[in-house]
C-alpha cells in the first residue's frame, strides 16, 4: 500500500486556491487512476482507494485544515503500518517556485510551511517524500496569507495544468520505480526557482506559513463530509 497524501482546506471558498494544488493533485490522480469504489470519509479526510501499476494506493484529502494535516497522515499511516520513507508521498504547494514548476524531494525540513510541519511533528520524522507544486512568489503589496489563499489567474490555467499532469506523473514513478527515479524523470532545474524569503513566513519549501484556520472548539475542522462518489475526491 502507498499512502499518497495531498493537502489543502477545505470548504467551497478554499477550492482553487493556490494553498489547495495538493487536493488538485489528487484529483487529477484520480482522474488518471479512476478508483473502484466510491469515495469515503477516513483518517480524519477524504480518501479513495485506487490501483497505479502493481501497488494499491490510497489518495487521500486531510480535512483538519491545513495547519492539522499531521493528524490525518499519521492515523493512515499507523492504520496500515508504513514506512513513512517508502510509502508515504506528500504533494504541496510552494511559493518559491514558479506555476508550472514542481520539485520532488525525498526528505526535507518543513520549510515553514504549517502543513509539513505538523506532518513531521507527527510522524517524528522529516524523512517522508513530497512533491512541491509551484503556486507563485507573492507580489511586493500582497500579504502572504491572502496571496496562498487567492485563486490562479486565467493566464496561469496552462501553466498550472501542466504542473499538475507533471505531479501526476511523478507520484506514478515514485509509486511504480521509487522516489529516485521520479526526482531523475520529473525535478526543475535547480537554477530556475527563486531563493527562499524566510522572512514573514516566506517563500518556502512547502508552500507558505499562511494557512486558513481550523474551526470549532475542537481545534480541527468542523468534522469530515461524506465524500460524493466519482473521480473527484469531494472535500
Amino acid at each position: 500500500m502507498k499512502l499518497i497524501v495531498g493537502l489543502g482546506n477545505p470548504e467551497k471558498r478554499y477550492e482553487k486556491t493556490r494553498h489547495n494544488a495538493g487536493f488538485m493533485a489528487i484529483d487529477r490522480l484520480a482522474d488518471k487512476f479512476p478508483p473502484g469504489a466510491a469515495p469515503s470519509s477516513r483518517f480524519q479526510g477524504a480518501c479513495v482507494e485506487t490501483q497505479i501499476g502493481p501497488e494499491r494506493c490510497l489518495l487521500l484529502k486531510p480535512l483538519t485544515y491545513m495547519n492539522l494535516s499531521g493528524r490525518s497522515v499519521a492515523e493512515a499511516v499507523r492504520f496500515y503500518k508504513l514506512d513513512p520513507l517508502a510509502d508515504l508521498i506528500v504533494l504541496v504547494d510552494d511559493t518559491a517556485l514558479d506555476v508550472g514548476q514542481i520539485r520532488v524531494r525525498s526528505a526535507g525540513s518543513a520549510g515553514g510551511h504549517n502543513g509539513l510541519s505538523d506532518i513531521q511533528r507527527a510522524l517524528g520524522t522529516e524523512a517522508y517524500p513530497r512533491v512541491r507544486i509551484g503556486v507563485g512568489a507573492k507580489p511586493p503589496v500582497v500579504v502572504l496569507s491572502d496571496w496562498v489563499l487567492s485563486r490562479f489567474r486565467e493566464d496561469e490555467e496552462a501553466p498550472l495544468k501542466a504542473s499538475l499532469d507533471a505531479a501526476s506523473g511523478a507520484v506514478e514513478a515514485f509509486v511504480r520505480d521509487g522516489i529516485d527515479a521520479a526526482m531523475n524523470r520529473f525535478n526543475a532545474p535547480p537554477a530556475r526557482e527563486r531563493p527562499r524569503n524566510t522572512r514573514e513566513g516566506g517563500a518556502n519549501e512547502g508552500g507558505s506559513r499562511g494557512e486558513a484556520g481550523p474551526r470549532g472548539g475542537n481545534g480541527g475542522a468542523d468534522g469530515p463530509r461524506g465524500p460524493a462518489a466519482g473521480s473527484k475526491i469531494e472535500n
